[in-house]
């Protein structure tokens, strides 16, 4: 049995993006100042550059949930990045020998020095029943090496060279499966991921470091006919063991498009299940957080003297510059924006028996139907929305503005402050209703030193009814409209513990 080659290409597409998250950042020059400290995300760098700093690790370990059989197979890509320094050579005037230059003018082109990067793979696959029987350890190597690429002038002339470099990688993936506990009997798959290269010179920086780091390294992981769970949102009898996994610099999220569970992401960078690239995306423009338009234009707008610097700096800059000088108008249309879908504002019930709003998609262009008499994007003119006055009921109970709850993030939210917030205090401030018709609740920490301030500028923190609890049952009173409602904010136990902000 196979995976699916659709369901894998889609899996890739993603994947590179976050191969290349930061590689080179607008403006794309070598010089800009944003381009000096690469690298940030995902980064296994050798064993010895802990003597200069430890905040970047040399191994990863991913861990997550499946349900197959034992005669499945696992497949493990492991793909990063391995930098290659590139330096110009050229050709003495004087006695035609080769000498190093930090930049080379031909016929109008740029050459100059640059740490590229290689993209670098390593598959391994194993039986799921030998490996609840024996862990696997799975040793590789990517060799030193050095190329050549000579450069002629219009004429045909030897001009120079350049020079490209590399250092050896070594590592380790092990792979470690068992049952859990439970009537399923779901599969744990741990993957470690090392770093295990050793350099022959001291390491003294962090650009020494990057020579032999592993870098971006994220795992692809399939399991034919088998079914991942979700550790963003498990299943209800998944949902323990799925807490007692341990990620380390990774998180394993469901890959490829949306109905596919044969394949798992885990990415250095935090994502969503079913992540995927934006179709009005025109290319890869190496920040994979930021805006296209902005960055579209912002390209568009580069002098000719900058863009040759950016095409000279990197060959993948170099054709990010070629697509944005040469982008149809009708690609620039599209990254104006896109709405996927629209749905009554107000939290507006429909009739019953009553069609549902129409989608965006297959409405023809220009055409508007399903108009609501209130605009969905101006909260102000809806007067079915009242963020101080409105209520939501958690667990029984009528909350609403000055009610006070205990938060609790779900483990489907990805940032990781959360941890700080989990079992905290909170007032809420205001309940408002999205024009998707969801809730939110804006909420304030209990004793946090900030948080008038915080009020005065209108910043809180939003959960969703399902990430509170009301804070105690003995602390419900009746509200004098005959639903429960919550004590003063000054109503406080005794045993509650500080809050600190920050």
């Amino acid at each position: 049995m196979r995976l699916d080659p659709a369901h894998l290409e889609h899996a890739r597409k993603v994947a590179d993006a976050i191969l290349y998250e930061g590689y080179l950042l607008y403006p794309y020059r070598r010089s800009a100042a944003k381009n000096q400290v690469r690298f940030q995300f995902g980064v296994l760098m050798p064993p010895g550059y802990r003597d200069i700093d430890d905040s970047e690790p040399s191994a990863s370990q991913t861990e997550c949930l499946l349900e197959c059989a034992d005669d499945a197979e696992i497949l493990v890509v492991l793909r990063f990045l391995q930098l290659q320094r590139r330096t110009v050579q050229a050709v003495s005037p004087d006695d035609g020998n080769l000498r190093e230059v930090g930049t080379l003018y031909l016929d109008g082109t740029e050459y100059t020095s640059w740490d590229e990067a290689a993209e670098r793979e390593q598959h391994v696959t194993v039986p799921v029943g030998r490996l609840l029987t024996e862990d696997r350890n799975a040793e590789f190597h990517a060799s030193a090496g050095q190329s050549q690429e000579p450069l002629t002038d219009s004429g045909g002339r030897r001009a120079g060279r350049l020079v490209r470099e590399w250092a050896a990688a070594d590592g380790m993936i092990r792979l470690h499966a068992e049952r859990v506990a439970g009537p399923y009997q779901a599969l744990k798959l741990r993957v470690q991921v090392e770093n295990h290269s050793a350099s022959r010179a001291l390491l003294r920086t962090r650009t020494d470091g990057l020579r032999q780091a592993l870098i971006a390294a994220h795992l692809l992981i399939g399991v034919p006919g088998g079914r991942f769970l979700s550790l963003t949102d498990p299943p209800e009898w998944a949902a323990a063991e799925a807490g007692r996994c341990v990620n380390t610099g990774t998180w394993p999220v469901l890959a490829g498009p949306p109905g596919c569970t044969e394949l798992m992401l885990s990415s250095p960078v935090i994502l969503y299940d079913h992540a995927e690239v934006a179709a009005e995306s025109p290319a890869d423009l190496f920040d994979a957080t930021e805006i296209d338009e902005i960055l579209t234009l912002r390209t568009m707008a580069l002098t000719d003297e900058e863009k040759r610097e950016a095409r000279s700096s990197d060959p993948r800059a170099a054709d990010l510059i070629d697509r944005m000088d040469h982008l149809p108008p009708e690609m620039l249309d599209r990254l104006h924006g896109a709405i996927r879908y629209l749905r009554p504002a107000g939290g507006q019930d429909l009739e019953p028996g009553a069609p549902p709003a129409p989608l965006l998609s297959g409405v023809p262009a220009g055409e508007i139907t399903g108009r609501p008499d209130v605009p969905w994007w101006d909260p102000g003119a809806d007067r079915s929305v009242s963020p101080e006055t409105d209520h939501v009921v958690v667990a029984g109970v009528r909350v609403a503005s000055g009610s006070r709850v205990i938060m609790r993030p779900g483990i489907r939210r990805a940032d990781a402050q959360d941890l700080f917030l989990a079992g905290r205090t909170a007032t809420v401030q205001a309940v408002l209703h999205d024009v998707d018709g969801d809730v939110h609740l804006a909420v304030s920490p209990d004793q946090d030193p900030a948080a008038e301030l915080q009020r005065s500028h209108g910043r809180f923190l939003y959960f969703a009814p399902d990430e509170v609890e009301p804070f105690g049952p003995e602390d419900v009173v009746e509200h004098h409209q005959g639903g429960p409602a919550w004590p003063a904010v000054d109503e406080r136990p005794e045993e509650e513990t500080e809050w600190s902000h920050g």
